[in-house]
């Protein structure tokens, strides 16, 4: 959470870069923002409640020609959203901006009154901020990086910052632990951001900061020391996206872009699959049980790995929330693989949960979409989804391809034990020549999506109810609904709700119902049925085609879906989930790509 973006120029006037990289990297935090500007003398800094347009607005009032300056889009954890709070924060001969959380902050806020230190704002930042500025005074030789060195060995927690110094306004100082940050190079002058969508406008290159690692970066060079503040020499990357994905192209808002491109995505995934014997490497018949740990929608994902897992390659899967799984008893042995699934790789409870995995000597691999992210250099393998940027908070193609990686690690798994099917596998690779144009297919039906969020949208109570795979499919669209339109929306295994949450059915309360599995096909009628009978406006979405006459009894709106293998079918049944949250969120007037309290990369505790 949180963005930073630092830029010190040969040409360009950094303001107006730094600017322009906030806007990409609005997704990891919009409730304030603000910039830190440098002249010959000294630091000015502008700040703003709210999103980087109101930013900008306070910055068209001023002039600005800067060589220098280091910028901040921020998610709140310490102190309410207000230009108090909002970083930059300068404290002495210190300025400067922060992603992470500083656990210790109490302790050493108060140590910093007793010498004399007095405080604006309620973050933990200004906190950092004052104590490298008194380990700075306090510093005879005024070495500015192992000052900073000093300083961060009293912090606990994670960060990563972006320092300016009040006696060398033209050279931007960063260093991280646990969050991300990486030194982005270019002809014209260098960078420090938090990802690389903040740089692509003008530079592909970077080099990737480890933690406890430093940097001095300055217009014409950049200096990478290691803990002990010895140059070290690192590798540049290339970034493989382009400022263009990053995007709208013509679409009203990046989720709407992003659920369209999932088609392209899962088609290449599969069509690499099937292509390339060794695109998943690992013998999944050596394990004798499965942990999947994630946070959020790839824990959904999760949930439907372990469906396929357990009833296709019969290997036991526990799926762990991350932030639960790191202070939990870890049930390892040494045929237990643990799978960390996260998007941008950087999610922090999941990142501390692989490392307690390999600790305690399981073998694990990482799913992710962003390559060289910490998670997916510090997992004994690696397994991209290769979704491209996603810049919606609300993620839908990343969660897809998560879900169709772990469909493939099944069929790996199926193929090693000997258990596949010839006439399943025939049947799951004619479904693949077609994936993408079926995936389009169901996309497509615009009119469908918007005649069921017309009848959702004034509702704030909702119920998603499915059995078997539907259900973990049913808790993905319910999170949908909830992230962008506010709705209370709750997600039940449809055999469930009758012991105790029924009691919430009324009179025109929206219940979406899926079915998609023949064998547990008229269970889930029997229970629909039940909302029914208690007054539940029913939203059927199934592609049981063979009971369309019997639809009336019990629902009031039915979207059907094609029928592919089960092990394709949560890719094609999710999709429609994603539109009619999209829908009735426009409808009702919400901020999509943007929604309240979220944030895109989840990079604190």
């Amino acid at each position: 959470m949180c963005g930073i973006i630092g830029y010190s120029s040969k040409k360009k006037n950094a303001k107006d870069v730094v600017i322009s990289g906030l806007k990409n990297l609005e997704y990891r935090g919009y409730d304030s923002a603000g910039i830190a500007t440098t002249d010959n003398e000294s630091v000015n800094i502008y700040k703003s409640k709210g999103k980087i347009a109101a930013l900008e607005d306070k910055l068209n009032n001023e002039i600005i020609n800067t060589s220098t300056a280091i910028g901040h889009t921020r998610w709140a954890t310490h102190g309410e959203p207000n230009e108090t709070n909002a970083h930059p924060h300068k404290v002495g001969n210190v300025t400067l901006v922060h992603n992470g959380i500083i656990e210790n902050y109490i302790e050493l806020k108060n140590f910093l009154i007793k010498n004399g230190v007095k405080f604006n704002s309620n973050t933990d930042t200004e906190v950092a901020c004052a104590y490298i500025n008194y380990v700075y005074q306090k510093s005879s030789k005024k070495d500015k990086l192992q000052v900073i060195s000093n300083a961060c060995d009293e912090l606990r927690g994670s960060y990563a910052f972006a320092i300016i110094f009040d006696d060398e306004v033209d050279t931007i100082y960063a260093t991280r632990k646990d969050s991300p940050l990486i030194i982005g190079l270019s002809d014209e002058g260098n960078f420090v951001a938090s990802d690389i969508s903040a740089i692509l406008d003008y530079t592909n290159k970077y080099i990737l900061l480890e933690p406890n690692e430093f940097a001095k970066v300055t217009c014409d060079n950049v200096y990478i020391y290691d803990k002990n503040i010895e140059r070290i020499d690192k590798e540049i990357n290339f970034a493989n996206w382009n400022a263009t994905e990053y995007k709208k192209n013509g679409y009203e808002h990046f989720m709407l872009k992003e659920i369209n491109e999932q088609p392209e995505v899962i088609s290449k995934l599969f069509t690499n699959y099937f292509e390339n014997e060794d695109y998943l490497s690992v013998n999944m018949a050596n394990y004798d049980s499965i942990h999947i740990v994630a946070c959020g929608s790839a824990m959904h994902a999760g949930m439907v790995g372990k469906y396929l897992f357990e009833n296709y390659a019969s290997i036991p899967v526990n799926v762990e929330i991350s932030s639960e799984y790191r202070y939990k008893k870890q049930l390892i042995t040494p045929s237990t693989l643990v799978i960390i699934i996260s998007q941008s790789g950087e999610t922090a409870d999941s990142l501390a949960a692989l490392r307690i995995a390999k600790d305690k000597g399981a073998k694990t691999i990482a799913i992710v979409n962003v390559v060289g992210s910490s998670i997916s250099r510090e997992a004994d393998e690696t397994i991209y989804t290769y979704a491209g940027p996603e810049i919606a908070v609300a993620t839908t193609k990343g969660y897809t391809s998560q879900v169709a990686i772990l469909s493939m690690l099944v069929l790996n798994a199926m193929k090693q034990k000997n258990i596949l099917d010839d006439s399943l596998k025939a049947k799951i690779q004619e479904d693949i020549k077609s994936i993408k144009e079926i995936l389009s297919n169901v996309i497509n039906k615009t009119e469908d999506y918007i005649n069921i969020a017309s009848s959702i949208k004034d509702k704030e109570h909702l119920f998603f109810i499915g059995r078997g795979i539907d259900y973990s499919l049913c808790l993905e669209g319910s999170l949908k609904l909830k992230e962008i339109s506010y709705m209370h929306s709750e997600a039940y295994a449809a055999g469930e709700l009758k012991h105790g949450t029924i009691s919430l059915i009324e009179k025109g309360t929206p219940v979406i119902a899926i079915a998609t599995d023949n064998e547990l096909y008229e269970k889930t009628i029997s229970n629909i049925k039940e909302t029914k009978a208690r007054g539940a406006f029913v939203i059927f979405i199934t592609n049981n085609l063979e009971d369309s006459e019997n639809y009336n009894d019990f629902a009031d709106i039915v979207l059907t879906i094609p029928k592919v293998s089960e092990l394709l079918e949560p890719l094609v049944t999710i999709m429609p989930l994603q539109l009619i949250a999209y829908h009735t969120a426009k409808m009702r007037g919400c901020d999509i790509d943007k929604p309240k309290n979220l944030a895109k990369s989840v990079t604190v505790e």
